[in-house]
């Protein structure tokens, strides 16, 4: 199966059964609260998702890949285990390197928001448009 539709599915099913094998066992990860190298430290920030974020989401809207890149746009929604349960969204987009071997080497995510915004999604929710 092609890289795109096995991340295509990913995302439709995140953070469950998430597909592993298409990351090199290296692979360098980046977002605004992580940085790090190595499949299993990113399979276990992906079971932290998977066990404290209530009705995690990752809604993707966009995929392409231009040579040994590949560009997702998405939003991350979930709800936070705090009492009044706020559901917080953080638009973003991510992109990966594959080397020859078609192997993601490097996820780098990038947020649309601030870390504040975020933080400020627990206490103020966003308003709908």
């Amino acid at each position: 199966m092609d890289i795109l539709e096995i991340l295509k599915a990913d995302y439709q099913r995140f953070p469950k059964n998430q597909t592993y094998n298409i990351y090199a066992e290296d692979v360098y990860f980046k977002d605004p609260m992580n940085k790090f190298n190595g499949v299993d430290r990113y399979k276990l920030m992906i079971k932290f998702i998977e066990t404290f974020f209530i009705k995690p989401q990752m809604d993707l809207h966009d995929i392409r890949r231009e040579g040994d890149t590949i560009k997702t746009e998405w939003t991350l929604n979930w709800n936070t285990p705090l009492p009044w349960r706020p559901r917080i969204s953080i638009p973003g987009w991510s992109q990966l390197g594959v080397n020859s071997d078609d192997l993601i080497i490097s996820h780098v995510d990038y947020w649309k928001c601030s870390r504040l915004d975020v933080v400020k999604q627990h206490f103020f929710p966003l308003k709908k448009s």
